[in-house]
């Protein structure tokens, strides 16, 4: 009896003893089959630990999470196309200020340094319309000759510019940004853009302009080796792919989901309790600052009336058409004139049944799925990407659903590619992009972040501009702070 209870111990203390081998980390290798990781004298399978995740500059860091999109007031003469749906949106970046004039200059500049000589069609193609200034019985030619070009405006939106110049831009961002984290990280080096003087067109496209998708697919055919690899093998300029920390994602415009959370500051107080319902992005239903150090304040830059468009003094919003991009108060997510200034293009393709259409979790109509080209395959048996205009990757469609359930008898409006009710409005089709936020023209009805009008993504105006946003890798650790 005394043996048996014995051996009963002991085989106890062993389960005891795994169970908690089992949740102590092993460092360096496997929990579940105990092989080193990033050991050379292995397979060398490589894992990357302890990254922290930066936010980029110039952006917010918005925590994601539940609400309920759509109409905070109801108005009659108003379409009825945004229904209140609930809805969740995953952590994402958001540009903490509208894209600036000079940010512009800087893309344009770029683009003419690079390309003006080889393919000028392309710096035509980068320029915003700043005939979108002229109207027919207004004298507005100082702002057609100097909004985007004088030092004055350098802080003012950029305006006039399309949906699709401003997807172009933040691809351009992207590999910009990039390319300068790699230059400082020591893994590639800065560009000499007086070798450009005399380059071909082709050779400045296929190898002088750094392009994320295609230095991570040209690292795919020869992936990172381990530390210890890379010392052994006294590699200076180690490849880098994301998992390093270094790159980061893909700037793009937010979808209107992430637009309209990010307008609201949805978040929970001490007391966990989230207040919805808001007018504004701001709380109260007042345009104007109610506690006692900013009484009387202004909040946005929008038309309070007829002919109003902005006078000096506090009691106006000191405007007559946009205004510094850090004017007024931001929201609670930092965030800077969410209302009014200028509407902002967001990613998705219009129609009047989204809110009922599209998916609960990170909602978005406009999705096409695309696939790198392909012209051929090399020596060595790999495939040859093909590279556009602009020396990025080039991609091809595989599957278009931004018409998706348009007309279908199975959506909630089955086609509301027509809307008899007001003959002015453009034909709605997938060309048909959101912008949101009201701006310096509109009247105080446009404010309200759940409100939504439409333009053909080739067209522009004088008072649309944007902001971009960026996908979180991964999500905010719970506890921590959003700012």
């Amino acid at each position: 009896m005394k043996i048996r209870t014995l051996t009963k111990i002991a085989v106890f203390t062993l389960v005891i003893a795994a169970v908690f081998a089992f949740g102590k980390k092993n460092k360096g290798a496997s929990s579940v089959t105990g092989w080193k990781y990033n050991d050379p004298a292995g397979t060398d399978f490589v894992v990357k630990e302890g990254l922290k995740t930066q936010t980029p500059m110039g952006m917010v860091t918005i925590e994601g999470g539940s609400y309920t999109i759509g109409e905070k007031a109801e108005f009659v003469t108003q379409p009825r196309d945004n229904r209140q749906r609930r809805i969740t949106v995953s952590s994402f970046y958001m540009d903490q200020y509208e894209i600036r004039n000079i940010d512009w200059r800087e893309y344009s500049n770029w683009m003419k340094v690079v390309f003006d000589k080889s393919s000028p069609q392309l710096v035509k193609k980068a320029t915003p319309n700043v005939n979108t200034w002229r109207e027919q019985l207004a004298y507005n030619e100082p702002y057609l000759q100097n909004y985007f070009s004088h030092p004055s405006f350098n802080n003012y939106p950029i305006v006039g510019v399309t949906w699709e110049q401003a997807v172009d831009y933040c691809a351009w961002r992207t590999d910009r940004v990039n390319e300068l984290a790699l230059v400082n990280a020591g893994i590639i080096v800065a560009p000499n853009f007086a070798s450009l003087e005399n380059m071909p067109y082709d050779s400045i496209r296929s190898s002088f302009i750094f392009n994320t998708q295609k230095y991570l697919l040209q690292n795919s055919y020869n992936p990172t080796p381990g530390v210890k690899a890379r010392r052994r093998a006294n590699q200076s300029s180690p490849k880098v792919d994301m998992a390093d920390g270094i790159m980061y994602s893909d700037y793009r415009l937010p979808t209107e989901a992430e637009w309209e959370y990010a307008a609201y500051a949805i978040s929970s107080d001490a007391n966990d309790i989230v207040a919805e319902g808001k007018i504004y992005p701001w709380a109260g239903q007042q345009t104007r600052k109610t506690d006692r150090k900013n009484m009387g304040r202004i909040q946005a830059n929008y038309v309070r009336g007829r002919g109003d468009m902005g006078t000096s003094g506090i009691a106006n919003d000191r405007a007559t058409i946009t205004t510094s991009v850090d004017a007024y108060f931001p929201n609670d997510f930092g965030l800077f004139n969410m209302a009014g200034n200028v509407n902002e293009w967001v990613l998705d393709v219009y129609r009047a049944s989204s809110f009922d259409d599209v998916s609960e979790y990170n909602s978005f109509r406009g999705n096409v799925y695309i696939k790198q080209k392909v012209s051929g395959k090399d020596t060595f048996g790999r495939d040859m990407f093909e590279v556009d205009s602009l020396g990025r990757i080039a991609f091809e469609i595989t599957e278009d659903l931004r018409n998706f359930k348009d007309p279908d008898p199975n959506s909630k409006i089955p086609n509301d590619t027509l809307d008899i009710s007001d003959v002015l409005r453009p034909v709605i089709n997938e060309k048909s992009r959101i912008y949101k936020g009201g701006s310096w023209k509109d009247r105080v009805y446009w404010l309200n972040p759940s409100t939504r009008r439409y333009l053909d993504q080739s067209m522009s105006a004088n008072d649309i501009g944007f902001r971009c946003a960026m996908s979180m890798i991964g999500d905010i650790p719970q506890g921590k702070k959003k700012r």
